[in-house]
């Protein structure tokens, strides 16, 4: 992970979590201009068409429908729960694993396809070693 900033802002959970300094927090993909296939993470090459140079960073949407889940009830030392690990694939293209919250870990209250809306916070209050904060991205049901 990179150094925090001067000004002492948090710094993105990970990679494709960008915090623009005039604007709100998205996730970046990256889209192929020949056959439009959505990916997370660069690359130069198309998996699914094999074209090559043709692909180009692009904003993902902030909505989606949750493609699968896995309710989860044990886990690393400090870590709640349980919580709900999910699958998104989000509008416009784009399949983004993340934690549901705001809802509760019992499967008859989370149906498959249910819309979902990313929204971003801070990372559960954890600092690393050298005091960085950090802003993760969570789902939680479209209201």
């Amino acid at each position: 992970m990179a150094k925090e900033t001067k000004t002492g802002k948090p710094l993105p959970a990970v990679p494709f979590l960008k915090l623009p300094e005039d604007g709100e927090p998205y996730l970046e993909g990256h889209k192929c201009k020949a056959c439009g296939a959505v990916y997370l993470g660069e690359r130069s090459v198309c998996a699914k068409c094999s074209a090559r140079d043709q692909i180009e960073p692009t904003r993902l949407s902030d909505k989606g429908k949750l493609y699968a889940y896995s309710i989860v009830h044990r886990s690393f030392p400090g870590i709640e729960v349980p919580y709900v690990s999910a699958i998104v694939d989000l509008d416009g293209g784009g399949t983004v694993k993340g934690n549901l919250i705001n809802v509760a870990a019992d499967p008859a209250e989370i149906p498959f396809d249910m819309p979902v809306e990313v929204v971003y916070k801070d990372a559960l209050g954890r600092k690393d070693k050298d005091g960085n904060s950090y802003v993760s991205y969570f789902f939680q049901p479209a209201g």
